[in-house]
């Protein structure tokens, strides 16, 4: 048995080329160092490999932690709502039918809000209009559709291609028997989609917009989106403000009113939870929402099986069982998890199977560093080397035999765009890197590093017109899987994050589950 201390830098990517590659321009001499004296792989962290519908499917954090933590593949997101919408399984579930139910009997609206993108990581477009096909269908009154502009997981200004498919659609289901409009939106990092309790800020700013109509007026998605980028030059999609669709006398056309029935059509968790709980909660504290309307609510999947948000849900989740750390605890092994708080759900939450609780409070240790609460470009060391202090820490305590962190640069500076940035970024991991190893040398530990998707290895595309532009959105390419301090032979073959869990027990004289992948090592 040997402890094992396992790095998730996310969103580092490995790629030969070297334009637009921030990882390859970077300066990291304890990687290359690594490279040449430890043993080490490739992985496979995006489409099949992490349940996703095929390999065109960019991996993310989300998928990423659950194949690491889990040990073996599930259905994720997109995959598990495809199946189930083409097989009709959806319109025929409990919940639909009392969404249905409540819009005919009040003569009311199914609002929709959600992601307005293909990027398959938090939402995709298709599924949304599967549901506003289907609520014609059903004979509901009309739709308002509250669409949330993405730029990250797609190209950084592609919005108004996502308006124009979403208005296409409306203006072929509009009849006099079916009102259906856009209402309201705004960028994904400004409204509605923050995670982990960061900033509540932005849940009441896209509350107030969908819930209220409270917010500046255009007569069209379009129109907003062409104006703010007139008034902010070179701003993405993912940062433009909130607004609402007003009618001729300057009202707000789909304020979510009583007795409307909303689905939030987001299948990832953490980026739905807040809204969903400032949605249905009766007591509420995290900010004032005025009078809750009395609507009934559904989410695409439930987000969190153990606090049951939210209670009523279109798609089952994915049931994981057997993770890593649920084996570990079995075992007696004791863990301890970091990361600051961009990420500190993917180190516990998603790791742990979608489980919000852990498994033994005794064994397992969770650890946040709170994020800062600017543009990641601004400070693109983030809190590497917070989150370092305290692994070092950890590892001369001794009182640990499984350690694990997730340094969000690579992944989180990426999506901003900013090639500069993000070279910095992967830098100050490196420098983490470094300080790590001389304390893994002096206790003797396993030193693996490892990402759950790539980013910050292709930050330039090109556009229609064959021009270099910023790439915000994940890359496809394989992760380093590096394992140092002890003598491993690398096996040969294709591997994936999925067959990380059976490494670690591997090192540390466990035998991993029956149903998990193999280990990647002799």
């Amino acid at each position: 048995m040997k402890k094992v201390v396992l790095v998730v830098m996310d969103g580092i990517g490995y790629s030969e080329k070297t334009e637009g590659n921030a990882v390859a321009v970077a300066r990291t001499p304890n990687l290359d160092w690594l490279m040449e004296n430890a043993s080490y792989t490739y992985l496979k962290a995006h489409g099949e490999a992490v349940g996703l519908p095929s390999d065109e499917d960019m991996g993310n954090s989300e998928v990423g932690h659950n194949a690491m933590g889990c040990g073996q593949i599930y259905s994720q997101g997109a995959k598990l709502v495809n199946e189930k919408i083409e097989s009709k399984e959806v319109f025929q579930s409990k919940a639909w039918n009392e969404l249905v139910e409540n819009c005919v009997k009040n003569n009311s609206y199914i609002h929709f809000i959600g992601l307005l993108s293909d990027g398959n990581v938090h939402s995709n477009i298709s599924h949304l209009f599967s549901l506003l096909e289907q609520s014609k269908k059903e004979q509901i009154k009309g739709a308002r559709v509250h669409i949330l502009l993405d730029g990250r997981d797609v190209p950084a200004t592609s919005a108004l291609t996502y308006v124009d498919l979403l208005e296409n659609k409306i203006s072929k289901l509009r009849s006099n028997e079916f009102d259906c409009a856009i209402a309201s939106g705004g960028g994904r990092m400004k409204i509605t989609m923050d995670r982990y309790n960061a900033n509540w800020n932005m849940v009441k700013l896209g509350y107030d917009l969908h819930v209220k109509g409270e917010g500046r007026g255009f007569t069209s998605a379009t129109e907003a989106i062409t104006t703010y980028r007139k008034e902010k030059v070179g701003i993405v999609d993912q940062d433009l403000p909130g607004f609402v669709i007003i009618n001729d006398n300057n009202e707000p056309i789909g304020k979510i009113k009583d007795g409307d029935s909303v689905i939030l059509f987001n299948f990832r968790g953490d980026r739905a939870i807040e809204i969903s709980r400032a949605l249905t909660e009766e007591v509420f504290c995290e900010f004032d929402r005025g009078v809750l309307p009395n609507i009934m609510f559904a989410g695409m999947l439930q987000y969190d099986g153990d606090k049951h948000i939210p209670e009523r849900f279109l798609v089952e989740p994915p049931k994981i069982k057997n993770t890593l750390s649920e084996i570990l605890v079995k075992n007696n092994i004791r863990q301890y998890a970091i990361s600051e708080t961009q990420k500190y759900g993917h180190v516990t939450y998603f790791w742990n199977g979608n489980k919000l609780d852990k498994f033994d409070d005794k064994l397992e240790t969770f650890c946040e560093i709170p994020s800062d609460k600017v543009s990641f470009d601004e400070r693109p060391w983030m809190k590497s080397a917070e989150i370092t202090d305290e692994m070092i820490k950890v590892i001369c305590s001794d009182e640990y035999d499984f350690i694990r962190c997730n340094y969000p640069n690579g992944d989180m500076v990426g999506h901003t765009g900013s090639f500069d940035a993000t070279v910095i970024g992967v830098e100050a991991v490196d420098l983490a890197i470094g300080r790590l190893l001389q304390v893994i040398d002096e206790k003797g530990y396993c030193l693996l590093i490892t990402a759950d998707h790539g980013n910050a290895d292709e930050m330039f595309e090109k556009n229609k017109k064959g021009e270099l532009q910023p790439r915000t959105a994940h890359s496809l390419n394989k992760v380093p899987f590096i394992i140092y301090g002890i003598d491993a032979i690398v096996k040969k073959g294709e591997f994936g994050l999925s067959n990380i869990a059976s490494t670690v027990t591997q090192i540390l004289g466990i035998k991993p589950h029956s149903s998990w992948d193999e280990s990647v090592i002799l």
